[in-house]
């Protein structure tokens, strides 16, 4: 570790702690000038990609999935809790699932199921743009499918 000081390579741990989850933070001292700082190790993890429909392959990023939700719950009762209680939850099925690579499909399935549970109409919604709607008939169709699972539910 060189010293942000001096730039000299010997240095001495003082302390050890862990911080945030997969964080190390350490206090060293340089050796040869005997100033003091702090460091941060963090587990380096190979980044997760999505396969997207048309093959190629991109970073996942969640903020793309609050993106999707935010805009199917424009101007609906829904919460920002809500909103980040289901990218939450679909990261986190994600990550338990899938080590390098994840199919767009499946996130967006995952989106799909979280977002029926909580908001009718922004389930359309985004139903309409993930399952690329071509016309009214297949807004019925996704309305009669909600309607028989409601009539189930009762």
């Amino acid at each position: 570790m060189l010293c942000p000081f001096c730039r000299q390579g010997e240095t001495k741990v003082i302390d050890s702690r862990g911080s945030e989850e997969f964080v190390i933070r350490r206090r060293r001292k340089c050796l040869h000038c005997g100033r003091r700082f702090t460091t941060y190790e963090k587990l380096e993890e190979s980044p997760l990609k999505v396969i997207k429909k048309d093959g190629s392959r991109v970073p996942f990023d969640r903020l793309r999935i609050r993106l999707g939700v935010e805009k199917a719950c424009y101007k609906r009762p829904v919460s920002p809790e809500q909103i980040e209680r289901i990218v939450d939850e679909v990261e986190r099925d994600v990550y338990e699932n899938f080590d390098r690579e994840v199919p767009s499909r499946y996130i967006g399935e995952q989106v799909f199921n979280l977002l029926r549970k909580v908001d009718q109409v922004a389930f359309v919604r985004f139903a309409s743009v993930y399952r690329s709607f071509q016309d009214v008939n297949d807004f019925a169709d996704e309305l009669k499918q909600l309607l028989r699972e409601r009539d189930r539910e009762r």
